[in-house]
């Protein structure tokens, strides 16, 4: 059984039978890996069925190649033209787009169980890590910003407040705006209690001369490869 699951079924060439079975399992394999990727991940239908065709695409390149040399040279130039041609994606397109051409490149040699059980470990693991908290952040940190008159002293003028309501608070951007006339300061911060958090702006409020305070979710570390 293992011999079979590990094996070709294209041992003399191509055949209508063996190309048949090959797509057939491109597209099964292709599907599953985009309903793996569009599970609980927001993407568009034109990227989803990129990855759902991929592997059929790279499973007829292979297949035509066949040991040719030269005709694997001009298929690499291609795919390369493909890349200066694309728009940078996030990490999860682009491991969607490697896990695709990887199936299709094992259909495309004939090794279908091969192909089947990559796929389905991958998708298992991808479904894990997702409904799991693995690689997000312990605590959820904020971006506060706060206006402040240019006449106030902005150095240390908040952290008695952030040692009371926070764990953790930097300044990362000083900022001037209305023709210089107010100081814009950006913070990371993390809440010891996020219920509290009215609480707290309220206080900030009272130092900052009731002008204009933001508090939102921190951007994302970018997620582009």
């Amino acid at each position: 059984m293992p011999d079979l699951l590990f094996s070709t079924i294209i041992t003399s060439g191509i055949t209508p039978v063996s190309f048949a079975v090959c797509t057939a399992a491109s597209l099964i394999l292709g599907l599953l890996l985009s309903l793996s990727h569009m599970f609980r991940n927001t993407s568009s239908k034109s990227f989803s069925v990129t990855i759902a065709l991929l592997p059929v695409i790279v499973q007829v390149i292979i297949m035509l190649v066949n040991g040719n040399l030269g005709t694997g040279i001009a298929v690499a130039g291609a795919f390369s033209l493909v890349r200066f041609r694309s728009v940078p994606g996030s990490a999860k397109e682009i491991l969607s787009i490697f896990m695709a051409m990887a199936a299709g490149l094992a259909t495309g040699v004939g090794y279908i169980g091969v192909a089947a059980l990559f796929v389905l470990v991958l998708c298992i693991f991808n479904l894990l890590y997702t409904v799991t908290r693995f690689g997000e952040p312990a605590e959820a940190e904020r971006e506060l910003k706060i206006t402040v008159p240019e006449d106030l002293n902005y150095t240390g003028a908040f952290n008695d407040i952030f040692d009371k309501y926070t764990v953790f608070h930097k300044l990362k951007r000083v900022k001037t705006t209305n023709m210089g006339s107010l100081y814009q300061l950006t913070y990371t911060v993390r809440l010891k209690k996020p219920e509290l958090e009215k609480e707290f702006i309220d206080n900030v409020r009272c130092r900052n001369g009731n002008l204009d305070i933001v508090s939102s979710c921190c951007a994302t570390v970018s997620e582009e490869l």
